[in-house]
């Protein structure tokens, strides 16, 4: 079992302001601009600093022409270098080669800009979602850039082993480390998405990253706003098993007794629930 008081951080590694704040959170003005946020953790485990998604990096805020201006355009990043996690972590005291790993939730633009910054760590990731970021088919082109992966990161890729978890299937990232830091298969959003479980104590925080959007989706009743529920269908390469596993979620978070608080990447809400603690 991991040590109950091992740190998690909870950053904000990317704010973006995308019209419509009516449609997308539910309230404000139909042109106004809702926020989202790139919700990554920091963990502080026994043999290095292990991070959750990276949102934007030095190299996007350099040069914003590499995210498209599709993206740009219709997400709106503000993109600023004390947003960046190589920024957060140096405000914490730490250094970038503290970080020994990275864990991904998936390769998406908006969640692997800041590899390149952390150029020494081992990169986990699904093999399904290494191969779909690799060759890419043509309508996944634009959620995968290249750039951002050019300096040859140290991948570590896993296969999905299925040991249990809660009604799961598991991987173990970090074998004989502490604390304990799991991949779990949440494909739909991409083909190798990924859901990142950490230990905290007795119970655990599931980072679910884009497999569902509010707070209020895994919630019963369930509810999300229309401008997100059309944004996730999008972006979706497989619907009906997004949709399964967005269901599983909120059973899991249903069930009190389990120990499992959820988050997902682009909400502020979660960010801010989060940060109160």
């Amino acid at each position: 079992m991991a040590a109950a008081g091992a740190p998690i951080h909870h950053l904000n590694c990317g704010t973006m302001c995308p019209r419509g704040a009516r449609l997308l959170a539910g309230d404000g003005g139909w042109l106004a601009a809702a926020t989202m946020v790139c919700h990554c953790l920091l963990i502080e485990a026994a043999e290095g600093l292990v991070l959750v998604d990276t949102g934007f990096g030095s190299g996007d805020v350099e040069d914003p022409r590499r995210l498209g201006q599709p993206f740009r355009a219709l997400v709106r990043p503000e993109l600023h270098q004390e947003e960046t996690a190589r920024s957060r972590i140096g405000q914490l005291g730490f250094a970038p080669e503290d970080v020994r790993h990275i864990v991904l939730t998936h390769l998406d633009l908006d969640h692997a800009g800041g590899l390149s910054d952390f150029a020494a760590a081992e990169v986990h990731l699904f093999a399904a979602e290494h191969a779909a970021a690799m060759q890419p088919t043509r309508s996944e082109r634009s959620r995968y850039i290249a750039e951002q992966w050019a300096h040859e990161p140290r991948w570590a890729v896993h296969d999905v082993a299925g040991d249990e978890w809660h009604g799961f299937e598991s991987v173990r990232v970090l074998p004989g480390t502490e604390p304990e830091v799991l991949l779990i298969p949440l494909p739909g959003h991409t083909r190798g998405h990924t859901g990142v479980a950490v230990r905290r104590g007795d119970g655990w925080l599931l980072h679910c990253g884009d497999a569902y959007f509010h707070h209020r989706e895994v919630e019963t009743p369930s509810h999300c706003p229309p401008g997100l529920r059309l944004f996730q269908k999008m972006s979706e390469v497989d619907g009906k098993t997004r949709h399964a596993n967005r269901e599983r979620l909120r059973e899991l978070a249903a069930r009190e007794g389990d120990g499992v608080e959820l988050i997902c990447s682009h909400d502020p809400a979660d960010l801010e629930r989060m940060g109160r603690r």
